[in-house]
């Protein structure tokens, strides 16, 4: 082997071992999504308008009607989901039932309480999160459902200058 050809061959090693795996070339690029974003509630298909909240820690859904009760020895949480059809403008009530999977201690201006926490399903673009939420009824709250931190790592990055910019399509 000639003395260009090592060379050569050394500078190609060397320039693939300090390149970062993870700038390879078929990762793709993160997915951007807007401040307010439709999502879907899986598996009762109840399609809200979510707002992407990285001021919340924990995922927060407005849920009316709260009934805590046994189910087979376990803490479960009865609820129904005021949804306005983006379409027809069409307000639905829709209940749910969850298994508790935790409470959380919620500290505010008027104090502190505690909130039941579930796992919910929730559809964005073409991806299924399966998230914790806390469950308030937050009144006539403009957005249903915000996402906390703890989800939005999951989902990307957030442009506070977009909205929708991803239409709910996860085997509905």
């Amino acid at each position: 082997m000639t003395r260009t050809l090592a060379q050569k061959l050394l500078t190609l090693f060397l320039a693939l071992a300090i390149t970062p795996l993870s700038l390879a070339a078929t990762e793709a690029p993160p997915k951007v999504l807007g401040w307010i974003e439709e999502g879907v509630l899986m598996p009762e298909k109840a399609t809200l308008k979510i707002k992407l909240d990285t001021g919340a820690l924990t995922s927060s859904l407005d849920a009316k009607d709260l009934e805590r009760f046994d189910k087979n020895g376990e803490q479960w949480v009865r609820f129904n989901v005021d949804v306005k059809d983006s379409k027809t403008g069409k307000q639905t009530n829709i209940p749910f039932e969850r298994k508790i999977e935790r409470n959380v201690k919620v500290r505010g201006a008027g104090g502190s309480e505690s909130r039941p926490v579930v796992k919910m399903s929730l559809c964005i673009g073409d991806q299924v999160y399966h998230e914790q939420f806390s469950l308030k009824d937050r009144g006539d709250m403009l957005y249903p459902v915000l996402i906390g931190r703890r989800t939005l790592e999951h989902l990307g990055a957030v442009d506070v200058s977009r909205t929708f910019t991803q239409e709910p399509s996860c085997n509905l």
